[in-house]
């Protein structure tokens, strides 16, 4: 009986130890780390107010995360697909219960095949994507596009954009306005300067948008009708916009980037190539000449980093959300006003943690196992010997 009972008392407390690990690692750790984050607040050094006077209460909380990467059908292992897409599943979820975001910003890569997928693993792809990032209507969902999702600049056709595009009901170079505050997205993958249709096509709606918001911009300062330079044009908040694209602005390197999420220090000083890991120095150029943002936002280099261009357009390059592409995948909060805006760091939990909680429990239920053969062993001799005494007095 009580070999019995011994044997019943080890398996609970393998069974125990074993679904512990598993609900810790995959639903508990989410929360703790998440609630470390909050949503910073606009100081009134920095403009509490918007340059038409809104209030505070005009403050739009906007959520931004970058290279997602969902493996498609050509290069994902099923294991590999179940876990990463597991953790960005949870992390998004536990985010949007904790923190309630009025918008999320995808920066591109949603897909890691996008570029060559057929239509039938597409639309796999685009189902497992709409499932891990579902959310209420409080919670408007925008995405940009990436080279991985419509291919670089060499693989890139109308079908594969306008496919992405239907997907996602909406144009890939537009104005996404929000409380006063003017959110651009700019297709960047198209900005490579060589003349091909989707790059003409991109850069006619860009000088469009351009032509808009300056014209937005006189509107409010004339404080009357519109100019006869201005007629037809659409009319924006009068507010320089925040501006959000893939691809980062032009940069020799990450050499200058510091931070837990920044590159490697063996991959820093990494030169960059134009056209491929960044935009091209006269890309760069039109875009801050025709928007002069207030702040960029970017992915692509699955690294985080703050670069100042020209001394005045602040940009911050987003990590990916992704286990796959980093150890320590992060997402920016951003309260924006028409007129300031904070931005702050949130750091979801490190595959290694998980890892080593998983190696620990592991270990435990080992040297579990080994005590309780040694001490089944010992009770055996115990009693062997007993008997044998026994045996022997008789």
């Amino acid at each position: 009986m009580p070999r019995f009972s011994a044997k019943w008392m080890v398996a609970v407390v393998l069974i125990l130890l074993v679904s512990g690990a598993f609900f810790f690692c995959e639903y508990v750790i989410y929360y703790p780390t998440i609630l470390k984050c909050a949503w910073p607040k606009i100081s009134h050094a920095r403009g509490g107010e918007g340059i038409d006077g809104r209030p505070m209460d005009s403050t739009v909380r906007a959520m931004v995360l970058s290279d997602t990467h969902l493996l498609g059908a050509v290069g994902g292992h099923w294991f590999d697909k179940l876990r990463r897409e597991w953790q960005m599943e949870r992390a998004f979820q536990t985010a949007l219960w904790l923190l309630k975001p009025e918008i999320v910003f995808i920066l591109g890569d949603i897909f890691d095949e996008g570029k060559w997928s057929s239509q039938k693993h597409w639309e796999d792809d685009v189902r497992r994507f709409h499932r891990m990032f579902r959310h209420s209507t409080d919670t408007e969902l925008v995405v940009l596009v990436g080279n991985h999702d419509i291919g670089f600049h060499y693989e890139m056709d109308w079908f594969k954009l306008q496919r992405f595009e239907k997907v996602f009901n909406a144009s890939s170079t537009r104005i996404v306005t929000k409380k006063g505050v003017n959110f651009l997205l700019v297709n960047s993958v198209a900005l490579h300067g060589d003349g091909c249709p989707i790059c003409q096509s991109v850069e006619k709606e860009l000088i469009k948008l351009s032509r808009d918001l300056n014209c937005s911009l006189q509107n409010s300062q004339l404080g009357s009708g519109v100019t006869d330079s201005c007629e037809g044009s659409q009319l924006y908040p009068p507010t320089p916009p925040i501006m959000l694209q893939h691809y980062p602005l032009y940069r020799v390197s990450d050499a200058s980037c510091t931070g837990l999420d920044a590159a490697p220090p063996e991959e820093r000083h990494l030169l960059f190539r134009e056209k491929y890991d960044v935009l091209s120095k006269e890309a760069s150029q039109r875009l801050l000449q025709w928007f002069k943002p207030r702040l960029i936002l970017s992915g692509h280099t699955h690294s985080g980093c703050e670069v100042l261009h020209d001394n005045k357009y602040p940009e911050i390059s987003v990590p990916s959300f992704s286990w796959r592409n980093r150890n320590n995948p992060s997402f920016i909060l951003a309260s924006v006003s028409p007129g300031s805006y904070a931005l702050s760091k949130c750091f979801l939990p490190e595959e290694s943690t998980v890892i080593s909680v998983y190696c620990s429990a592991g270990a435990c239920m080992l040297l579990l196992f080994l005590a309780h053969c040694l001490w089944m062993k010992g009770l055996l001799q115990c009693l062997s010997l007993c008997l044998l005494g026994k045996h022997k007095s008789l």
